[in-house]
């Protein structure tokens, strides 16, 4: 609803820079760890990555690695 996304914004940007940090970082983390869940088991490493960033930024990143 509007007023959630309000209160929710307003809540981050009370916070310090100090606080922001380490919530987004470990979004970020558990959003890898749904994504790298949904990709088959048998990939290397770098596969996983490639998904993971071609997940993340889609076309944003095969321009970039062309």
């Amino acid at each position: 609803s509007p007023e959630i996304a309000r209160f929710v914004r307003e809540r981050y940007a009370a916070m310090t820079p100090q606080e922001r940090v380490p919530i987004g970082a470990e979004m970020f983390d558990t959003a890898r760890a749904i994504v790298f869940a949904s990709f088959p088991p048998n990939l290397t490493e770098r596969e996983r990555r490639r998904m993971l960033c071609q997940r993340f930024y889609g076309n944003l990143f095969d321009a970039a690695f062309r």
